[in-house]
């Protein structure tokens, strides 16, 4: 009887390391959808008037480069540097200065380079 009891200690124990690495796994696996689905929201919102945002749109204004085209003219490590101030910007006198915070920056970097193919 003993052995059954241990036996049973032994895989409830096993049990609930596995269940606790798949749910880290998880959260893991959650944060870069999460990431993703804020950098759309915000450039939709703040850069969605004139410049193709998504993966097959075409920009309204016809001078704004899509997004999803943005690594042809730049790397995107380009982005992380012009973005490290909190400040986007393209010195474009049509485009609206646009300031982020380091979460809100690593989200639309993370959502252009997803577009990139």
């Amino acid at each position: 009887m003993r052995r059954h009891v241990r036996s049973a200690g032994v895989a409830a124990a096993f049990m609930l390391a596995v269940l606790t690495q798949l749910v880290a796994a998880g959260s893991a696996l959650a944060q870069p959808v999460d990431e993703l689905r804020a950098g759309q929201e915000l450039v939709e919102i703040n850069c969605g008037n004139c410049h193709a945002v998504g993966p097959a749109d075409a920009s309204p204004h016809q001078a704004a480069p899509a997004f999803r085209r943005l690594s042809e003219r730049f790397p995107m490590d380009a982005l992380e540097e012009a973005f490290s101030d909190g400040r986007i910007y393209s010195g474009h006198p049509e485009m609206p200065e646009f300031i982020a915070t380091p979460d809100q920056a690593d989200a639309i970097i993370a959502y252009i380079a997803s577009l990139q193919g």
